[in-house]
């Protein structure tokens, strides 16, 4: 399957001045003081926070410093061992309230396969933490082979994309999987195989390349433009948190992730301030909240979700009737494509998550291992209809 879209370009929001309210600060609140400059590239002088007394002024009530505390729950351990059985106790009164809205995709397996009947399934898949576990380095985060052997099968049989917020060529360094669909920076950097020597199509933001390997692919890359301003963005965040203990900055090409998960708490307010001070002098860019890490992304409209539906009409599948787009991601940023699933009416999203957290998906999994389990139950039951298919085939001639 080749891709080819006429997907409109994403609209870029006016360039207005950036305010508090963009911020998400209350009105009377200066996130930075300006106590040291840095000259960018662009004529702009950026803000250096500067710490007051130990803290940053009022810091505990901004909106930021909440989201980035929301937006990184604990999760649950499982291994034993190492913790008492009621860390782990699997009759947490929230967690089995929350389940019965948010059951099992292992326990509704037939529910699912109900619905697939007849259709074709359509798979996207974050990576951290779905593929592969959370760890404290990101650029630790391997899926397992057993897990690789399990995604390369599905997309034997399934059309497979990976959505996920590292960079195209990042993750698929982790995944090593050519066969698949790749969407990196959060959608705005996808890479496809090229299946038939077809163009690429009109739209203005696809190009034709070759991979590291020598292979032809196809590139749509609707945030190019801001290629020199992330760069300039990720230099100037190496620099001014080079003193925050434990803080990573990665360039994700049209994404820049602050990671905060081996920051002390405490610190939390300063790793914020360092980020959003220095977006004040950058209006067309924006920060979104992951699990322990602010992500620096260009101001457009454009998201996972918007990367799922660029997908499904490249690939012919969108105005098909008979296609059931499922979509598995344990992160915030994920909840875009489950809302576009879930409005849509067709297919839906699994949360791979072992605590409550309020979602847009349909079903749930705890972890990376039942992601893989859910993964091999599909192929098996699709290889199980295919040879039902076969057999009923040969009775009749």
């Amino acid at each position: 399957m080749d891709l080819k879209s006429n997907h409109s370009s994403p609209v870029l929001t006016d360039p207005a001045p950036l305010s508090k309210s963009r911020l998400g600060l209350p009105s009377n609140i200066t996130p930075c003081s300006p106590a040291a400059l840095l000259y960018s590239s662009s004529g702009l002088y950026l803000t250096i926070p500067e710490i007051l007394n130990g803290k940053h002024d009022d810091v505990l009530v901004n909106g930021w410093l909440d989201s980035m505390i929301a937006s990184s729950p604990p999760r649950k351990k499982l291994n034993k061992d190492i913790i008492s059985e009621s860390q782990v106790d699997d009759n947490d009164a929230a967690y089995q309230t929350w389940i019965i809205n948010y059951p099992s995709s292992l326990n509704s397996f037939h529910l699912i396969t109900n619905d697939a009947k007849c259709k074709m399934i359509a798979l996207f898949l974050d990576y951290d933490g779905t593929l592969s576990p959370i760890v404290d380095n990101p650029d630790l985060a391997f899926m397992s082979s057993a897990m690789r052997a399990a995604v390369k099968e599905a997309a034997n049989y399934f059309p497979t994309a990976i959505i996920s917020g590292r960079s195209c060529d990042k993750v698929h360094e982790f995944v090593k999987l050519s066969e698949l669909y790749y969407a990196g920076s959060h959608g705005m950097d996808i890479m496809s195989p090229i299946r038939v020597s077809e163009s690429f199509g009109d739209h203005p933001d696809c190009i034709k390349t070759t991979d590291r390997k020598g292979k032809e692919v196809h590139l749509f890359q609707p945030a190019r433009e801001f290629l020199p301003m992330i760069n300039e963005v990720y230099k100037s965040l190496i620099e001014i948190t080079n003193n925050i203990v434990g803080v990573k900055v990665e360039n994700n090409k049209f994404c820049v992730s602050v990671h905060y998960r081996n920051v002390d708490k405490k610190m939390w307010d300063q790793v914020g301030c360092c980020v959003f001070g220095l977006l004040k002098g950058f209006p067309r860019l924006r920060v979104t909240h992951g699990r322990k890490v602010l992500e620096v992304r260009p101001v457009i409209d454009w998201n996972k979700g918007k990367a799922v539906q660029f997908l499904l009409e490249s690939l012919q599948l969108s105005q098909r009737d008979d296609v059931l787009p499922i979509y598995i991601g344990d992160d915030r940023t994920d909840e875009d494509a489950f809302k576009v699933l879930r409005e849509s009416s067709r297919g839906f999203g699994i949360l791979v998550s072992n605590v409550p957290k309020e979602t847009n998906a349909s079903y749930s999994l705890r972890d990376p291992s039942e992601v893989q389990e859910f993964l091999k139950s599909l192929v098996r039951w699709k290889k199980f209809t295919t040879s039902q298919t076969e057999d009923i085939a040969t009775i009749k001639i």
